[in-house]
């Protein structure tokens, strides 16, 4: 089970690697991770980084080394990792690699409401993300090829991890495409005269009825 951290975003864990490095301050960080591309594997609120370094610096995982101003410009405070830190962030990575955990997606949520939908309508919408799907893993792996010829393999393997999964999802929707077209999805046309007649299949009504049942007697 994942830890409970101080600090949980996920931009802190690459605040703390970059700090690993070198001291730095806040908006040279947001430059270091706008170039090496991190927002592509993590979704970064950039608005929220001054507050996360604060956090971090409040829980003992970074310290000020130095406070500069440079004319009547703001206060620039450059930040090191400090011991806590370097044990938090190793603890984190060993926990986020080894230990699976339930990740959400907006497409699962909109899978499990999709019998809202008529199926032939569902078989042109999944049409759609399957063309897209197929057109931006081309681009991906075209440019991850490229890539990889002027990077270390080492630092782009959360692009081949994100590419892996974007196959998969293509091959799974194109294999749910394949049963709707063939007629072979369980209860096809069910599905279909509920959305013509709004009569609801009688294995259907009856799991509803259980479930009224259930939910009466707890």
């Amino acid at each position: 089970m994942a830890k409970r951290r101080k600090v949980g975003n996920l931009l802190a864990l690459s605040l703390l690697t970059l700090l690993m490095q070198r001291p730095m301050y806040p908006y040279e960080m947001a430059s270091a991770l706008r170039t090496r591309g991190k927002d592509n594997a993590i979704k970064i609120n950039w608005g929220s980084l001054y507050t996360i370094v604060q956090n971090l610096e409040k829980y003992g995982f970074i310290e000020a080394v130095e406070v500069v101003r440079d004319g009547r410009q703001p206060e620039r405070t450059t930040y090191r990792i400090t011991e806590a830190g370097r044990a938090e962030l190793t603890d984190w990575l060993r926990e986020l690699l080894s230990v699976p955990d339930r990740e959400y997606s907006k497409f699962e949520a909109a899978l499990g409401e999709c019998a809202i939908l008529p199926p032939d309508e569902l078989v042109v919408l999944l049409r759609q993300r399957l063309d897209a799907l197929e057109k931006a893993n081309a681009a991906q792996e075209a440019e991850l090829t490229v890539v990889q010829t002027q990077i270390p393999r080492l630092f782009t393997i959360e692009s081949e991890y994100y590419q892996a999964l974007r196959r998969a999802e293509a091959d799974w929707v194109r294999g749910l495409l394949a049963e709707f077209t063939g007629n072979t999805f369980p209860d096809l046309d069910g599905w279909r005269r509920f959305h013509e007649t709004g009569q609801l299949p009688e294995h259907i009504l009856a799991l509803l009825e259980q479930e009224g049942k259930d939910t009466t007697a707890t």
